[in-house]
């Protein structure tokens, strides 16, 4: 069964108390943001993790219910599964050294043009893996797959948050993109 990598942003980010019912349900797999002060609590919160499933769907909805039930009153919001990486990270999924990454991105080695990085601060950067695969003409199933899939369970979030009651459940979701994901990625 492949693992998938993304990320949710949930609405809000988790209080301590709530951290050890999420281990418990998620074995530590998932990491999430906590409140460390008061003032926090308005700003959203994110989840993370390397899930495994038959889909990314399937994926992505069993981590979504296992927030949700862990930290009562907090609602996924989106998702992401197009990750960023610092330069081991792309490094270990292109099988490239360190070094030979590092050279790339700096335009000393390869064909210039690496992407820009989507984060920088405090000398860290992180860049998109998408952006990333494509500059080394790398074909990612995982990528394939997780544009429509997350288009439309971003679709399927926003619709249980605006009108509920006709949201279908998740495994219908789950089911209905298992059986179209095949054919449009």
């Amino acid at each position: 069964m492949p693992s998938y990598d993304f990320a949710l942003i949930l609405s809000r980010p988790l209080y301590e108390e709530e951290l050890d019912p999420l281990f418990d349900r998620t074995y530590g797999a998932v990491t999430v943001s906590i409140i460390s002060e008061p003032q926090h609590v308005e700003r959203p919160g994110n989840a993370s993790c390397t899930w495994p499933g038959p889909t990314l769907a399937a994926a992505i909805m069993e981590v979504v219910e296992h927030v949700e039930t862990s930290a009562p009153g907090l609602h996924v919001l989106q998702v992401e599964a197009d990750p960023l990486l610092t330069i081991r990270d792309i490094a270990e999924r292109t099988g490239r050294s360190f070094d030979s990454v590092r050279l790339a991105i700096t335009g000393v080695r390869g064909a210039g043009g690496f992407p820009a990085s989507e984060i920088s601060s405090a000398g860290h950067r992180l860049w998109r893996w998408s952006k990333v695969a494509a500059w080394y003409g790398l074909e990612d199933p995982q990528l394939i797959e997780a544009k429509p899939t997350v288009q439309a369970i971003n679709g399927w979030l926003a619709l249980r948050d605006v009108v509920p009651d006709v949201a279908p459940a998740p495994e219908d979701v789950t089911s209905a993109l298992s059986l179209v994901i095949p054919h449009v990625a």
